[in-house]
């Protein structure tokens, strides 16, 4: 078969076949007459095993000592391409998210292109100063991509920086709320927890409740509580649970005493935090600081029912509960005579 024919079969151009043979990679068993070469059915069997190892990545190099030495084994260069794929979809996928991160500004020219190239350059600085200095320090007139905050948001492992971004993402009135929904459903805790974080900085933007309220059923507690703070705040009862947990567990207490006392104030809603407070209190496992960090919780209550189970508790059997309430009751107190006061004013 003569190099035309074999071109036109196997798709392999004819200066890629000569390049082969002087190469050696695949020489033609034999010549025509007039000096053409002449390509057996083997040798055209070894032109498809060339271009099926091309296609794996390998250099021509590399796939002529695979096929010439029988000791070569596959397994460590293809663990070798595994890395070198991987380093490459990694550099691919950066390069995407900074053309996505463009196109969402919108540039009306090449400088503006340029100055978002250079942020992004500033962002993926090893040092936390140059990155925080990076956010804080741009003009006003220059508006950043929220893309762009978003993505970096997820992946800032300095508290400092990332707070500067979530700060600049909640003024730059664009929509980074979709980047931070599939951060909220990432695999790592650690990516669903700076999402959720930044989503509850801004919980009026398009789709921010939805992601929250979702996020309390994270399997990470970090997760469900900052979820559950944004959404009280957002007179969200479905947060109550939530809340009454991080008070029982003593993490962040006083911020979810405040906002179940906010909820509170719808009569419906205050109700059921009472009765949730109450059950924690009479609860078998509920030890002494416990008790106190729900009485606590309870003085922050609207209405009523909340104070008389304050009063009920200064004649606590725990003395450290009686004393705490003894004294929460004289803040009651102190407040009904400064309303007092204030209305007669």
């Amino acid at each position: 078969m003569l190099i035309g024919d074999v071109a036109r079969r196997s798709g392999v151009s004819a200066r890629m076949l000569r390049h082969y043979d002087t190469l050696g990679l695949v020489r033609p068993t034999g010549r025509t007459v007039g000096g053409y070469r002449e390509y057996s059915a083997e040798d055209v069997r070894r032109i498809f095993h060339v271009e099926s190892l091309r296609s794996l990545g390998l250099s021509l190099k590399q796939i002529g000592r695979a096929l010439e030495d029988p000791a070569f084994t596959p397994s460590a260069l293809v663990s070798d391409l595994i890395r070198q794929t991987e380093k490459r979809l990694a550099r691919e996928k950066e390069l995407l998210e900074r053309l996505h991160a463009i196109d969402a500004s919108t540039p009306t020219d090449w400088q503006e292109v340029l100055r978002i190239v250079e942020l992004v350059r500033e962002l993926d600085s090893p040092s936390a100063a140059r990155r925080q200095q990076a956010v804080l320090a741009r003009p006003e007139d220059v508006p950043v991509p929220a893309v762009l905050l978003a993505g970096a948001i997820l992946t800032e492992p300095d508290t400092h920086v990332a707070g500067a971004l979530r700060w600049a993402l909640a003024r730059s009135g664009g929509d980074g709320v979709a980047t931070l929904r599939a951060g909220a459903h990432a695999e790592d805790a650690g990516i669903r927890r700076r999402a959720v974080l930044a989503i509850a900085e801004m919980p009026e933007a398009p789709g921010a409740l939805e992601v929250l309220t979702h996020a309390l059923g994270d399997l990470d507690t970090t997760v469900r509580r900052h979820a559950a703070l944004a959404l009280g705040r957002q007179g969200v009862a479905t947060a109550v649970p939530c809340l009454v947990s991080m008070v029982v567990e003593g993490c962040n207490d006083v911020d979810a005493a405040e906002v179940l006392g906010m909820l509170s104030l719808d009569p419906g809603c205050a109700d059921r935090i009472t009765t949730a407070l109450v059950d924690e209190l009479a609860a078998p496992t509920a030890d002494s600081a416990t008790r106190i960090r729900l009485a606590q919780a309870l003085v922050e209550l609207a209405g009523a029912t909340g104070q008389e189970v304050l009063r009920q508790l200064v004649h606590d059997d725990d003395s450290d509960v009686a004393l705490v309430a003894t004294a929460l009751v004289g803040v009651l107190k102190e407040r009904s005579l400064e309303d007092q006061a204030d209305g007669h004013s």
